[in-house]
């Protein structure tokens, strides 16, 4: 009889950590203005980012949109933050630009769409923005050059479908100034 009650208390405590650990991953809807850096009290004006750290104009004079990146985005797959081998290829151009750029740095900024709860889109957003800063590194460029910001789910489309989601899923790199 003991070791009944004792297979039955073990049965039910796998139980009950079976029925808590298998809960799916939230999905949020759609963003609004109170989640995530938009504002902080609702009836407050929300401020513009602050980008007055970005170029406004390269060396030679020619004008740099300061919220768009200065070479080609690298984008990931679904949920994954490692940089694809398909993608690897404009990393190259990366590392040219910094080369004929030595007096700037960049700011990798990773992005996700809008699935996932802003929480898990900013982790993720890092982590791309980490894995392309590690790669950078592994090339050769000088770890002190690299900035990663995350910006998870924030500029992200809701509409659309999965080809205009896949564009949200991506590390922009932005110029700076040098300090």
């Amino acid at each position: 009889m003991k070791k009944f009650s004792q297979a039955l208390g073990t049965l039910l405590a796998a139980s009950a950590l079976f029925l808590t650990a298998c809960s799916k991953k939230p999905v949020h809807g759609p963003q609004d203005a109170t989640q995530l850096g938009t504002t902080v009290n609702p009836n407050q004006e929300a401020l513009p980012p602050d980008n007055g750290n970005l170029l406004a104009r390269t060396t030679n004079g020619d004008d740099i949109d300061a919220s768009k990146s200065v070479v080609d985005p690298i984008y990931f797959d679904l949920d994954r933050a490692a940089v694809p081998p398909r993608e690897r290829a404009k990393l190259d151009a990366v590392v040219k630009w910094l080369t004929d750029h030595p007096d700037r740095n960049l700011v990798l900024e990773g992005h996700c769409d809008w699935r996932g709860t802003a929480e898990y889109n900013l982790g993720l957003g890092d982590r791309r923005a980490n894995a392309v800063s590690t790669f950078l590194q592994s090339k050769g460029v000088d770890p002190k050059r690299l900035e990663t910001l995350s910006k998870g789910s924030t500029d992200a489309k809701k509409t659309g479908g999965e080809a205009e989601w896949s564009k949200d899923r991506r590390v922009d790199f932005l110029a700076l100034k040098h300090p």
